[in-house]
């Protein structure tokens, strides 16, 4: 992830500093590097109002000032940006303030007197860093509506496909790689006797008798090979003697890994047709 130039060159900057001759001297030095959005001031108190208004990129900030010195101006930036972010590089002449600073919350700091060829790398080097930060937040912010989108569409998708299912079908159903019933939708109690409790995710029967062995194993055995399978007929016989016919659809499902995690399908009763 590269940051051009342009952008740099571009970015929001505020000086602040009591003394007029360090604001002009700095403006300068950046005016003459190609930086358009510099802006000062020599009030410290105007600092929190400022940057709640135009968010700059980069806070220049003295330390040693009258009435309200740069500690102060640093806690109540913090109260501003949300992300945790300061992007202050203070300025300062005493060098016991500078490990201060950076556990205040500052990102760098500056010497004085100045040394132009190193405000000039600090200030470029912190810019870049920071544009970067806002860039990486804007890509997560993108990515995350993106996903949210997506899993509307897919849920959409999914209610679609359910609707469908339960108007060509009577029922639909999943199962696990043990062949338990996982999920339901339809009358399968009264239709087959499969009880489905949703909560434990287990699955019992009231009673296998009547049904046809054959078709049966046919069956087993499909699923067993992992097979899918198109309107296969099965039937059985009930205690009053009447015959039930039911016709069933269904594919094997994987997860990522290609592991075998069960199947799903629909199905329909015949004799009703």
């Amino acid at each position: 992830m590269i940051v051009a130039e342009s952008d740099i060159l571009k970015a929001g900057i505020l000086i602040v500093d009591d003394q007029e001759v360090n604001v002009s001297l700095l403006e300068q030095l950046l005016r003459e590097a190609g930086y358009t959005g510099v802006a000062s001031t020599t009030n410290p108190y105007e600092v929190c109002a400022l940057h709640r208004k135009n968010r700059y990129d980069l806070i220049l900030l003295d330390l040693q000032m009258p009435g309200m010195e740069g500690f102060e101006v640093m806690e109540g930036l913090k109260t501003i940006d949300a992300d945790g972010y300061l992007p202050v590089l203070v300025i300062t002449a005493q060098p016991g303030h500078k490990l201060r600073a950076l556990q205040a919350g500052a990102k760098d700091f500056i010497s004085k007197p100045f040394d132009l060829i190193e405000v000039k790398t600090r200030i470029r080097n912190m810019l870049e860093v920071r544009l970067l930060y806002k860039t990486l937040e804007n890509y997560n912010k993108v990515l995350e509506q993106t996903v949210q989108e997506r899993t509307a569409e897919l849920r959409e998708s999914e209610a679609r496909y359910r609707s469908l299912t339960e108007l060509a079908s009577d029922w639909y159903w999943e199962q696990d790689e043990n062949g338990n019933f996982t999920k339901v939708s339809g009358p399968v109690l009264e239709m087959l006797g499969i009880r489905v409790d949703s909560l434990a995710g287990q699955t019992s029967r009231d009673s296998v008798a009547g049904w046809n062995e054959s078709e049966r194993e046919a069956l087993q055995a499909t699923i067993a090979a992992r097979q899918p399978f198109l309107d296969f007929v099965f039937s059985r016989v009930n205690a009053d003697g009447s015959q039930q016919k039911f016709q069933v659809s269904g594919e094997p499902m994987f997860n990522r890994a290609c592991r075998f995690i069960g199947y799903r399908g629909i199905g329909v009763e015949l004799t009703a047709k």
